[in-house]
C-alpha cells in the first residue's frame, strides 16, 4: 500500500530530529528559544494593544483605522 505524502514527510523529519547528535538538539534548543524572545516577548513589549484600550465599540476602532489609512 503506498504511504500518504503527509505520513512520509512526518517520518523523515522525525527519523532525522530522532538521529541527531547532541550539539544539533542544543543548536535547534537554542533556535526555538530565539524564535520565542523574538514573536512573544518582543510583541509585548513592543507592540501594545492600542485600539483595545482607546476605543470601546468596533465601529469605534474602525473609523479610527480608516481615518488613518485615508491620511
Amino acid at each position: 500500500m503506498k504511504n500518504n505524502v503527509f505520513i512520509r514527510i512526518f517520518n523523515f523529519y522525525y527519523e532525522g530530529f530522532r538521529n541527531m547528535s547532541k550539539s544539533s538538539r542544543t543548536l535547534w534548543l537554542i533556535i526555538l528559544i530565539k524564535l520565542f524572545i523574538m514573536f512573544i516577548i518582543i510583541k509585548l513589549l513592543f507592540m501594545p494593544d492600542f485600539l483595545g484600550r482607546n476605543f470601546d465599540t468596533e465601529e469605534a476602532r474602525g473609523k479610527h483605522v480608516l481615518e488613518q489609512l485615508s491620511q
